[in-house]
């Protein structure tokens, strides 16, 4: 029989929110969340957002949190 060698390895769990969820984290607006991802091409999966690519991209943005419209 072979035996199994379990070897350990770094992993990063890919930590993938909702824009409801996202928004809450961060402290804006749901809608402004998804407006940022369309706008710098942050991908929205089957409803969910990686937080680490999103908080990337608005570190490349300036650190620059989305900008509410004005309505």
């Amino acid at each position: 029989m072979p035996a199994f060698i379990q070897t350990r390895r770094e992993t990063t769990v890919a930590n993938h929110l909702t824009p409801e969820e996202l928004s809450k984290e961060l402290g804006i607006d749901r809608t402004e969340v998804i407006q940022f991802c369309y706008d710098e091409g942050v991908p929205i999966y089957q409803g969910k957002i990686d937080k680490t690519l999103f908080q990337a991209q608005r570190e490349v943005t300036n650190g620059a949190a989305p900008q509410p419209s004005a309505g």
